[in-house]
């Protein structure tokens, strides 16, 4: 691999020369700089990224944590942050824990050594160790989706509680009366935060809330999957809000293979609108906003707080909405909405 003493010596010219046209921490004679850039053409010579960063004392790198790049809502995240970043001159290293906290530490050790610019955060949830981890951390950093306690850092993300709050109004409007809920695991704040919306939503309009109603699982479709199986064993609900996407369609799934016929029999709504709910069958009703947005809007406050440190901490709450689709109707025989 050709070096800068390299470009110098087939350019005839100093190596710091060299360095200050690659650099352009000089002027330099146009007849100089062109000699330099034919030599460079010439080797392939590529500036270590390395000595760089260590005389500019940046990066231009961004670190992504996310917990598992397998769930559709933090690819589509992933791609926000990365577009947002490529346009303002920033790479992104993304690492993925696999929902597993001690992969997370280990990851975000390795981040740290990168000596990146800026850490952006979406945390498995309910990770102790993670959160200490996190307090200390000196790096400009944003947490996404989901908030950790004691963790002093800009903060972005959905408003899950009046999203799932929303989500059981739409049933609720729809005359249905039976719902039950699928939710992620209840050791994280997202899970908990839209339960709370669900049984907000129950409470207000006069309905008891139901333990054998209100189901926990995982935020995958497998995990929808198992836990409607059981809702439409005996005695079905008439209508299920899923605690995110994802489980929307295991509950799809599940209804499909037991012939029961959404939306006619058994509404189905579910939370974030991934790209992916657009095109299940029925395509999936569900409350959200837009994730590459969200994603762009991390990266954004990132690049602020890198720019300007001093900054008051930033929060930013997303007010989702509904997004319509197939898979929730009326309550056969219903016609008036729920007021």
């Amino acid at each position: 691999m050709a070096t800068i003493k390299d470009v110098a010596a087939l350019a005839g010219i100093s190596y710091t020369t060299v360095s200050h046209v690659v650099n352009k921490t000089r002027p330099v004679s146009q007849e100089v700089r062109l000699k330099v850039e034919a030599a460079i053409k010439s080797l392939d010579y590529v500036p270590s990224a390395v000595a760089r960063s260590l005389k500019a004392k940046t990066t231009a790198t961004i670190g992504l944590l996310v917990p598992n790049s397998l769930n559709p809502y933090f690819a589509e995240l992933a791609r926000g942050i990365e577009d947002y970043c490529e346009r303002n001159g920033y790479c992104v290293i993304l690492c993925n824990s696999d929902d597993n906290p001690e992969k997370q530490r280990s990851y975000l050790r390795v981040l740290l050594e990168k000596r990146i610019d800026g850490l952006i955060v979406a945390s498995a949830g309910g990770d102790i160790g993670l959160a200490q981890g996190l307090a200390g951390v000196k790096t400009p950093m944003v947490i996404v989706d989901r908030g950790l306690d004691g963790v002093d850092a800009d903060l972005v993300r959905i408003d899950h509680e009046y999203g799932a709050y929303l989500a059981t109004r739409h049933l609720l409007e729809l005359g249905h009366r039976d719902i039950a809920t699928i939710g992620g695991p209840s050791s994280t704040s997202v899970a908990q935060m839209r339960q709370a919306g669900f049984c907000r939503a129950l409470q207000e309009a006069g309905i008891k809330v139901r333990a054998e109603r209100m189901l926990e699982s995982d935020f995958t479709s497998t995990g929808g999957y198992n836990a409607a199986a059981i809702l439409l064993e005996s005695n079905p609900p008439s209508a299920i809000f899923a605690g995110n996407d994802m489980i929307g369609i295991g509950v799809l799934r599940a209804a499909a293979e037991r012939n029961v016929r959404v939306p006619s029999e058994l509404s189905v709504i579910g939370f974030d609108d991934i790209q992916m709910s657009r095109y299940v069958y029925p395509a999936l009703t569900t409350v959200g906003q837009s994730i590459l947005q969200l994603g762009e809007m991390a990266a954004e406050v990132l690049l602020r707080r890198i720019a300007t440190p001093s900054l008051v901490t930033d929060q930013r709450i997303v007010t989702p909405s509904i997004v319509l689709r197939e898979s929730t109707a009326p309550l056969s025989g219903v016609f008036t909405e729920y007021r």
